[in-house]
């Protein structure tokens, strides 16, 4: 299936009825994530009904973005008594998520969740079965994927103009988090989008280390955001692919943090693309029409552009992208643009680069293990 999300944009679908949203929030714990609050603003059909977040303060000035008419404590609560059609789980961690998600299911709520999707494989097993034995559709936000110039990147790789795939290759965003930490909480965008290209990994081999010493399962700490177990200050990754494509991840503590290598870069038999996620939305792709992946001749970088007179969409547009497709997937019983499913696979990439590391192998997909990282293997 061509990804819908740009079809939605241009044809601004409206759904065919009402729906009532509800917005998950905790300003001391995750906030808001990425503006996710602001996502149903401006779509027709879609009335905000509440917003849950346990601080006070926070909660009124949600319920003044979003433009919601109450407010709640606990998004239990919330939910029991506003019988909403969609849930928002908004913050950016992860403590929750399981049971936010649970108690939406329950009450047969579709969901819009930020990322990253889960902290533990069982927790990312936990929230897809919910889904399927509830029958709801969950929209992850892994919104690179939504972008026009991204669809219009992978139109380019399955025409065959960039001629056959030979590799990717992907890094984080190496600030202050480099390693372990920018593994899951923005490697996991890289992962998203290598799937999104090339399709369900086959198997990882990979290589942590933590100062130079090889990364041990007793290495393990909590990370310096609630995501969970993470090691290690440098990753190397090597991924299979359908086909015999590898793809490569990598992220690094050095001497520059600001970002401007995060994303991932498809290399093809007669050119390369560039995609850079240091924001998302983020600036139009690099291309390059070239065998040798270097300019030659007559062979100059150009810009996988916007549409014809767009500009490039702020992130509250491209959430409501997001959003309004996770509608268009209910109404025409499909999955959304970034599924559950998806968002599990980027938990199940990030683990395995764990598993390999501590048994020192190449690990295949599904993993056979679903525990922690801290307490599998035993290295």
């Amino acid at each position: 299936m061509e990804r819908r999300a740009l079809l939605a944009m241009a044809a601004q679908f409206v759904p065919r009825r009402r729906y009532r949203a509800v917005i998950i929030g905790n300003t001391n714990s995750g906030g808001y994530g990425h503006d996710w609050d602001l996502a149903w603003r401006g779509i027709p059909q879609v009335e905000v009904a509440a917003v849950a977040d346990p601080d006070e303060a926070g909660r009124g000035k949600a319920m003044k973005r979003s433009g919601a008419p109450r407010g709640y404590a606990d998004y239990r609560e919330m939910i029991s008594r506003e019988r909403p059609d969609v849930v928002t789980i908004c913050p950016r961690t992860v403590a929750e998520r399981v049971g936010m998600v649970r108690v939406s299911a329950q009450a047969k709520a579709h969901i819009l969740m930020e990322k990253p999707f889960a902290s533990t494989l069982a927790e990312a097993d936990a929230i897809v079965a919910c889904g399927e034995q509830y029958g709801v559709k969950m929209q992850v936000g892994h919104a690179a994927r939504a972008l026009a110039v991204t669809v219009e990147a992978k139109k380019l790789l399955d025409s065959g103009k960039l001629g056959v795939l030979q590799e990717l290759r992907a890094r984080g965003k190496e600030d202050q988090r480099a390693g372990g930490e920018d593994l899951i909480v923005l490697g996991t965008h890289t992962f998203d989008l290598m799937r999104y290209f090339a399709g369900d990994p086959e198997w990882v081999f990979a290589h942590v280390t933590e100062k130079g010493r090889e990364l041990r399962r007793s290495m393990m700490r909590q990370a310096t955001e609630p995501v969970g177990q993470v090691g290690g200050d440098q990753v190397a990754a090597m991924f299979c692919f359908p086909g015999g494509v590898h793809g490569y991840f990598g992220s690094k503590a050095n001497d520059r943090r600001d970002g401007r290598r995060f994303g991932i870069t498809l290399y093809g038999s007669q050119g390369f693309v560039f995609v850079p996620l240091s924001d998302v939305p983020s600036a139009p792709p690099f291309l390059l029409r070239s065998p040798s992946w270097a300019p030659g001749q007559g062979e100059k970088w150009e810009r996988i552009e916007y549409p014809p007179g767009a500009e490039v969409p702020t992130r509250a547009e491209t959430n409501r992208l997001m959003a309004l497709d996770l509608i268009e997937a209910i109404e025409k019983d499909r999955q959304p643009v970034c599924s559950a499913r998806d968002g599990w696979w980027t938990v199940e990439m990030a683990a395995g680069v764990y598993q390999s590391q501590f048994l020192g192998a190449k690990v295949a997909f599904p993993l056979s293990s679903r525990k922690p990282p801290e307490e599998n293997n035993p290295r």
